[in-house]
């Protein structure tokens, strides 16, 4: 079964940080470029960050610069978003989606789409 896995969501603080995974099962991520994008209620969906198959290029939407950043493992298989001061904002359902390429910060083509995992920011 081709899949994707997010994990590491949860409830923070406002300046709180959280590192979200996302892990492939049944293909190897390598020779995908990989993108994170989230949803928060009411609101449509948004590219967040994404990274180049080799990892050599990452970009970032302008609301989370500075404050985000995505890495990859692959030999692990796995892809990082490391989110550091994070504000009430952040609040959405983070997916990771892979791509045949980088678009900025949205990955193209998007064929395999993780479930997504809710990342709450709130006192």
């Amino acid at each position: 079964q081709l899949q994707l896995v997010e994990s590491g969501g949860g409830l923070v603080q406002p300046g709180g940080s959280l590192r979200l995974s996302c892990a492939a099962s049944g293909f190897t991520l390598e020779h995908y470029a990989i993108g994170w994008f989230r949803q928060a209620p009411g609101k449509e969906r948004e590219g967040v960050s994404c990274i180049s198959s080799s990892g050599a290029s990452t970009n970032y939407v302008d609301s989370v610069k500075g404050r985000f950043t995505i890495s990859r493992d692959n030999a692990k298989n796995t892809v990082y978003l490391q989110m550091n001061s994070l504000k009430p904002e952040d609040t959405a359902v983070y997916y990771c989606a892979t791509g045949l390429y980088c678009s900025g910060y949205v990955a193209r083509f998007s064929n395999y789409w993780g479930q997504g995992t809710q990342v709450t920011v709130s006192s």
